[in-house]
């Protein structure tokens, strides 16, 4: 699946708003880096601040996952969370613009032998990995480690960012993008023997979840990952990235054993488990600020508070 082409009608008027926007993060790309790193932190820290809805979400995401935390010490990892946050814009941008010559140096590949190991017999790889701030840097460093993935691909809406996301990926990555929901063409590539970037903990398909504990308390969780590394007969890899001063580290782990079993429960089980040791590398930096325990089950009440709705004015 080639990346969408260019053509002239991404040069309408309607368009000029996106190409904008694209060209100001081009120019803030070019910062400083220590100077992009500061003022994400600030901006995300002040965000924290007036987003107070996502506050609550992150606080509460960071009470059901560290009940051990006292309150002083969870608004202290709330704060850091949207820190990190502000920081990940920034290195989006780093991402998907700065050359080669800007990162290189600036972040370390470690386990990179249990990748090349897991595919040493040709069988393809899924590199099971959780959203984090890093995201989208930590895909970039795999790129500069000289190790081609399928980046997961969905389409978007605004023609523009289509165009430019399928081609930022699929340049990057140096295979192409995939849809994330066509099975046909994931299963065709792992049986090529390629590695596919996934992470499963957001996709909360109710066709294929169970509930599975995630840091105590159970979650809806897709099977897909073992589906998947069945019908592609992959191997699944951990990988996860963090920002440790100022640095960047993507750590791959040892591809999981006797996986998938027999108990689509127990491997949504593992899958979670997974992404919480890759959450305890850089605890602040997961993805705290998505409603990750939304739709707990029935004998649960909900955890995320509930906007009152406002009763129309009697004029």
């Amino acid at each position: 699946m080639a990346a969408p082409r260019f053509h002239a009608a991404l040069l309408h008027p309607r368009h000029w708003p996106t190409w904008s926007g694209v060209g100001l993060v081009w120019l803030i790309s070019w910062l400083p880096i220590a100077l992009q790193m500061f003022l994400g932190t600030q901006i995300g820290w002040l965000a924290g601040r007036l987003l107070k809805r996502r506050r609550d979400v992150v606080r509460t995401n960071l009470g059901l996952a560290f009940p051990q935390l006292d309150p002083q010490q969870r608004e202290r990892m709330v704060d850091e969370h949207f820190r990190a946050l502000g920081a990940g814009v920034f290195e989006t941008a780093l991402a998907w613009f700065a050359p080669d010559w800007r990162l290189r140096h600036r972040g370390e590949v470690v386990g990179l032998e249990h990748l090349d190991a897991a595919m040493a017999d040709g069988s393809g790889v899924l590199l099971l990995t959780g959203h984090f701030t890093t995201l989208e840097i930590g895909a970039r460093f795999l790129c500069l480690a000289g190790r081609p993935f399928h980046a997961m691909y969905r389409p978007y809406n605004n023609a523009v960012m289509d165009h430019l996301m399928h081609h930022w990926r699929e340049g990057r990555s140096g295979l192409p993008a995939l849809p994330r929901d066509d099975l046909r063409r994931l299963v065709k590539s792992l049986r090529s023997g390629h590695a596919i970037w996934y992470a499963p903990d957001q996709t909360l398909d109710m066709r294929m979840s169970v509930y599975a504990p995630f840091f105590g308390t159970p979650v809806r969780t897709i099977t897909a990952t073992s589906r998947l590394a069945q019908m592609g007969r992959a191997k699944v890899v951990p990988y996860f990235p963090r920002r440790v001063a100022g640095r960047y580290v993507i750590e791959f782990l040892p591809a999981l054993t006797e996986f998938p079993g027999t108990d689509e429960v127990a491997d949504a089980t593992r899958v979670n488990q997974v992404i919480e040791q890759g959450v305890m590398l850089a605890p602040a930096q997961y993805f705290w600020v998505h409603k990750r325990y939304k739709g707990l089950p029935p004998e649960y009440p909900p955890v995320y508070a509930r906007t009152p709705k406002r009763r129309p004015s009697s004029g």
